[in-house]
């Protein structure tokens, strides 16, 4: 379901229905920043929050609109006492004057406060990429995952091998140098050595170790300070 090749596009709809009950996913907002799904669906028997990038639909990057649909949903799946289950494969933010422009970064830290901010169980699988700021931005570890598992096809990295082998090699990078660093840093296994994954799975694991952390976080308790909080960017 997921290619080999990190460049070529997958639905992640296909993903999300082989995971969730019978296949069932009550997609919201479905014609809203088509690269980021967000929706309802159950995991044994639970009713869960799924938020997801789209590889399928500008490969998948955050730009302002799918923060906002991002944040805005999570906030009601928060309110309403629903648990989160995010599917990544992000390979950063959008670039562009017009993203500059209208505020990306204003944007896409409501998504970052979203995830921070929410007290429900969240889970995350990660199933490619998972690169910069907007791995972090997507439920990593560093904001508050509950549970953070990858898939062995995943690559956690500052940046892809590319662009990081152009900055760190200049005139000498080379498909060489290219493979040499995606050997050593484009796999999820030195996250998972710092703790920033729980743990690597067998896709075909994936739903029921989901429906199992579901089952562990039911009793999940946890609370922001009272009258203390970010200053959420508006």
């Amino acid at each position: 379901m997921v290619p080999d090749e990190p460049t070529k596009a997958y639905d992640m709809h296909d993903v999300i229905r082989r995971v969730v009950d019978d296949g069932e996913f009550l997609e919201v907002h479905r014609d809203f920043a088509g690269n980021l799904l967000i929706g309802f669906a159950r995991l044994g028997g639970r009713p869960v929050g799924v938020v997801a990038n789209q590889p399928a639909a500008l490969a998948g990057v955050l730009d302002i609109n799918a923060s906002l649909k991002g944040a805005r949903f999570i906030r009601f799946c928060d309110a309403f006492n629903i648990p989160l289950v995010t599917f990544e494969d992000v390979p950063g933010f959008l670039p562009g004057v017009a993203q500059e422009h209208g505020g990306i970064i204003k944007h896409g830290a409501k998504l970052l406060f979203a995830y921070c901010e929410a007290t429900v169980p969240k889970l995350t699988v990660i199933t490619r990429k998972a690169y910069g700021g907007a791995y972090d931005v997507m439920n990593s570890k560093h904001v508050r995952g509950d549970y953070n598992v990858a898939w062995p096809t995943a690559e956690i990295a500052v940046m892809g091998p590319k662009g990081a082998v152009e900055i760190l090699y200049k005139d000498e990078a080379n498909e060489a140098r290219e493979a040499e660093y995606r050997e050593k840093f484009a796999h999820p296994y030195l996250a998972a050595a710092r703790g920033y994954v729980d743990d690597i799975i067998d896709p075909r694991d994936t739903r029921p170790r989901l429906i199992d952390a579901l089952a562990t976080l039911a009793t999940k308790r946890d609370r922001n300070p009272p009258k203390k909080h970010g200053n959420i960017p508006l």
